[in-house]
């Protein structure tokens, strides 16, 4: 096993499946304590299970609402009581409601997905940046961005808009805590095969366009996604902070 990450405890935020589930998986072989938290508890623990079968006592699962700062400050709360806090936070819960031209969503829908996106996010690093400032603890922080968030985003406007904004959020983040030794950085996948992306993955015409387009002629599966992350969760990315690293196959590249 690889100890790249020995010592470290990381919370991943929508751990239960997709890329999550992958950077747990990835964290755990890499020897970090992994907490792993989103919803549903029985997913959670599925999840969990499944990696510590392989890795013992790896992975804990609690589910915590991202969309709900109060269980987010619990969660927290629950983390430094139980677990010594976290050295790692990966903000990786997201959601996608609306899929059509952005002059078509419902309020409901807008609020939703700013709800978990952009201001879970911002709660979760607000929920361990200031214990980790109160200690003088270094910290990495994660966020789960997408090449949505990187130029305009046709019938995904809304979801493209919280990417932007998380990417916004990690840059100002990383330049106000830098001088903390707190880093901040973003990840921006492309097209990955997770259920999260089956309504763009199940339809041939859009994977078609993606993969016509991207490079390496394919999409990503989520383990391709998740070595970053342990790169990022490391000491060996010590400098870098304030970043977004682009993991799409070669597709904003052409």
């Amino acid at each position: 096993m690889s100890e790249r990450l020995a010592g470290k405890t990381v919370w991943i935020t929508g751990g239960s499946r997709g890329i999550g589930a992958a950077m747990a998986r990835a964290c755990a072989l890499a020897g970090a304590k992994v907490i792993i938290s989103s919803r549903k508890q029985p997913a959670l623990d599925l999840t969990a299970a499944a990696i510590n079968g392989d890795h013992p006592g790896a992975v804990v699962p609690k589910a915590c609402h991202s969309g709900d700062p109060a269980q987010l400050a619990e969660f927290a709360d629950w983390l430094w009581a139980e677990h010594g806090g976290c050295d790692v936070l990966i903000n990786n819960a997201a959601t996608n409601l609306h899929f059509g031209p952005m002059l078509t969503v419902e309020a409901g829908q807008w609020d939703k997905t700013f709800e978990i996106n952009v201001r879970g996010y911002f709660e979760a690093i607000r929920a361990v940046a200031t214990r980790w400032q109160k200690e003088g603890r270094a910290g990495s922080v994660i966020n789960v961005a997408s090449i949505q968030g990187l130029g305009g985003a046709p019938l995904q406007g809304v979801y493209g808009m919280t990417k932007a904004a998380v990417i916004s959020m990690t840059k100002t983040l990383a330049v106000e805590l830098g001088p903390a030794g707190i880093r901040l950085n973003a990840i921006a996948p492309g097209l990955v095969e997770t259920r999260f992306a089956a309504v763009l993955t199940g339809s041939k015409d859009v994977l078609k366009m993606y993969t016509n387009r991207a490079a390496l002629g394919r999409h990503a599966q989520p383990e391709e996604i998740a070595g970053l992350a342990v790169y990022l969760a490391s000491d060996e990315s010590s400098y870098a902070t304030g970043q977004v690293f682009t993991l799409d196959g070669g597709f904003t590249a052409t």
